[in-house]
């Protein structure tokens, strides 16, 4: 009897083997980047709440401060807890820099946006912010701008005009603040999609908060308020959501590319509508619905993986281990 030669017989094996482990793989990480993103939406959802809570009670600057003094705090004893005290250093500084004066800036107009229109318009106006940062990306990062993002995020775009049906009334320096701050955002994913590639999501947050300490704090001496009762609460939300936002998303970015992480984010939009219905009577409406369902549609097109590409990524990884 004649046996098999012994290269056949790998190849009926070990390749059905091989992409069933990609598959699994891929499918692990995918899992991973929705937990993260879902924890950095909820974060986001908090930290909104606690911004209209504090509206007009306490200044913006010295909100900002407050966060970065909560975050300074815990990131440290966090790392120092661990021992890894080389999660202090960087050598990244000036992206740091660039990353964090963007960041302060998109802060403050989501702040000032949050005090002054409804919140879904408000994180609607935000998610411009996928196409920014697709292109910022596609300049500095050199990720592809492929036919099927495009869709995408187009789709998630088209549902943000759906729910906000933009008229004349939005058309205000409220919007525009907002539109800028969501170009600043833009930068700011960008920065950390580069930032996260080399170091520790704890690095990156503590330096976060040590860079916008001292600009939160300069800024806020100009009308300094002592907060009080439930305000304390509140500047404790914010603080610790904004924390684990940026946590949750810096980790999300380190298993899915900057414009899926920043496409899945579409999310916020519906849920952060119910939350405007439920504690500040904003108006619902049936649009919310369609948009949602667009911007999910967008979502899931973006997360889909054809088969073929599993075969592509498995021939490069046996060529690569044949060199």
């Amino acid at each position: 009897m004649v046996s098999a030669p012994s290269s056949l017989v790998l190849t009926n094996y070990n390749l059905p083997l091989s992409e069933a482990i990609y598959t699994i793989r891929s499918r692990i990480i995918a899992i991973k980047s929705v937990g993260w993103m879902f924890g950095a939406l909820t974060s986001f959802c908090l930290m909104a709440i606690g911004a209209r809570e504090l509206s007009g009670q306490v200044g913006i600057f010295q909100i900002l401060f407050f966060r970065s003094v909560i975050g300074l705090v815990v990131i440290s004893f966090f790392i120092i807890s661990t021992g890894h005290l080389k999660l202090f250093r960087s050598s990244l500084i000036g992206l740091h820099g660039v990353r964090n004066i963007f960041h302060f800036a998109g802060q403050y107009g989501w702040f000032v946006g949050i005090g002054l229109l409804p919140l879904a318009e408000v994180f609607a106006l935000e998610f411009t912010v996928p196409l920014w940062t697709a292109l910022i990306a596609c300049i500095f990062l050199n990720e592809k701008i492929t036919v099927k993002k495009s869709i995408s995020i187009l789709l998630g775009v088209v549902g943000v005009i759906v729910i906000v049906q933009p008229g004349i009334e939005i058309i205000n320096y409220a919007s525009f603040i907002v539109l800028g701050a969501a170009i600043c955002f833009a930068i700011a994913y960008v920065s950390t999609k580069s930032l996260s590639s080399k170091e520790s999501p704890l690095t990156i947050l503590f330096i976060m908060c040590l860079v916008q300490l001292p600009i939160g704090l300069c800024f806020s001496l100009l009308n300094w308020q002592n907060p009080e009762g439930i305000q304390w609460i509140w500047i404790a939300v914010i603080g610790i959501t904004a924390l684990s936002a940026h946590y949750c998303m810096t980790k999300a970015m380190q298993y899915a590319e900057v414009t899926t992480v920043v496409t899945m984010d579409f999310f916020r939009l519906p849920v952060i509508a119910i939350v405007g219905v439920a504690l500040y009577s904003e108006s619902f409406k049936i649009t919310l619905v369609v948009g949602a369902l667009l911007m999910l549609l967008g979502n899931l097109l973006n997360m889909y993986v054809p088969k073929n590409r599993s075969k592509v990524a498995i021939s490069t990884i046996s060529r690569l281990k044949g060199q």
